[in-house]
């Protein structure tokens, strides 16, 4: 599994019709304003191919800010931390660390079960 396969499992179960609390939208939960920033306009959030498109170009951002901070790529702990509560980078809270957790866990279970012999 990816990176955007295991965000969207987390963020909405693979819902395009998620909708949370504070009106993210899509499998991503994309903010409204971040949807505003990025998408087209001709954009569905509703369409997996344009909310991965806007979650990308989103991220984009954010990684090349932080790798302007950090000197380096983001782990894929600090990866999930940017996408849902950039502001924390540096000191996570314990919902967001718990909910990164649950993500690198997802991408570490999918890697091993690659390696498992086929029979």
């Amino acid at each position: 599994m990816d990176r955007w396969s295991a965000l969207s499992q987390i963020e909405s179960g693979d819902d395009d019709k998620a909708v949370g609390r504070m009106g993210e939208i899509s499998r991503y939960q994309i903010l409204p304003d971040v949807w505003t920033a990025f998408a087209p306009e001709n954009a569905k959030w509703e369409n997996a191919k344009d909310a991965l498109a806007v979650a990308k170009a989103a991220m984009k951002k954010r990684r090349a800010e932080f790798e302007r901070t950090y000197h380096r790529a983001p782990t894929d702990f600090e990866f999930y931390v940017l996408w849902n509560a950039p502001a924390q980078i540096d000191r996570p809270g314990t919902a967001v660390s718990e909910r990164a957790k649950r993500f690198c866990n997802l991408l570490t279970r999918n890697e091993n079960l690659a390696e498992l012999p086929k029979n």
